[in-house]
């Protein structure tokens, strides 16, 4: 390795493709950002404006999409720029912030599943309490946990990483990952290593949570029709989105620590590792605004509204 006393910038070198392909791909990711933007915006909108949506449920799924936003952001713009560009470097403040934004807004998609995992759970397990447990400070409380102990797992985690002598500055990968920059460092990594397992096990243990509660949920499902259907409807996209960012982080951390570059081939990891920054932010609103019928009906009439006003502003013939 390079003995490097001081690291100022790194370099990614995961975007290793010809011009063609980086052509390709930017065109690719300039389709699919602004429609990640649009649809996740569009979500927030229509229940913002809706007094009637401000229910716990259709809260969290704003606070989802919110958070699809701010992941997204500490992503695309950089990956854009990197796609044209002939140096894919990153400075080492802007490596640890971009550590920091796109774990936290990871880690945030586990919290909000969570409390609305509790949220569904209340609802359909015990409906005749679920307004007395589930109020107004409820809901502030679960959307500050949901934002809150991310921050400060991330915070910990960058802070460790960013007071490690490092003895390199490559990084295999399309963006900055906190365990790349760890395995840079010239000498122990121990304490690192003992809190980047802890938050894996706290969130695995989220998960578990969620899993827990749906066995519960599916058991009162099957007793009613009407809970079949509402279930179907509110859990069913909860446990697709659950599903797809756990096996997609599992993937990402696991290979980080322990994978080799024999494994598999550069284009497979580098969209493995990109997977939860692409599927989550576009699955998420879709499945939830189709799926949940207030949310479905709201942005029908708001599309039928705009199209209306177009026509009758559209200039009539003389």
């Amino acid at each position: 390795m390079q003995n490097l006393s001081r690291v100022s910038v790194f370099e990614l070198t995961g975007l290793n493709f010809t011009s063609e392909y980086k052509y390709f791909l930017f065109s690719l990711t300039l389709l699919c950002y602004p429609f990640i933007l649009m649809v996740n915006i569009t979500v927030i909108y229509v229940i913002v404006i809706n007094k009637h949506l401000y229910e716990p449920m259709y809260i969290f799924l704003c606070n989802l999409c919110m958070n699809a936003l701010y992941g997204t952001l500490g992503f695309y713009p950089k990956f854009l720029y990197d796609l044209l560009s002939d140096h894919h470097v990153i400075s080492y403040l802007g490596c640890l912030v971009q550590v920091f934004v796109i774990y936290s807004s990871t880690l945030c998609e586990f919290s909000t599943l969570t409390v609305m995992a509790v949220d569904r759970y209340l609802a359909i397990c015990r409906p005749l309490e679920y307004h007395r447990i589930m109020t107004n400070n409820m809901v502030i409380m679960c959307m500050v946990f949901s934002w809150l102990s991310p921050f400060m797992c991330m915070l910990v985690l960058v802070l460790l990483s960013s007071s490690l002598t490092l003895c390199g500055s490559y990084i295999d990968k399309l963006y900055c990952e906190n365990w790349s920059i760890v395995k840079l460092s010239c000498y122990s990594t121990m304490l690192n290593n003992v809190v980047g397992y802890i938050i894996i096990v706290v969130y695995l243990i989220h998960s578990l949570f969620i899993m827990c509660s749906y066995i519960k949920l599916i058991d009162t499902s099957i007793r009613s029709k009407e809970e079949r259907s509402k279930f179907m409807q509110t859990c069913l996209p909860h446990l697709l989105s659950l599903l797809n960012v756990t096996v997609a982080l599992l993937f990402d951390v696991m290979f980080t620590r322990y994978g080799t570059t024999r494994n598999f081939s550069q284009d497979l990891r580098n969209f493995l590792a990109i997977e939860f920054l692409v599927i989550p932010p576009i699955l998420n609103p879709l499945i939830y605004g189709l799926k949940l019928k207030k949310i479905r009906n709201q942005l029908m009439r708001f599309y039928h509204r705009n199209i209306i006003r177009d026509i009758g502003n559209m200039p009539r013939p003389m």
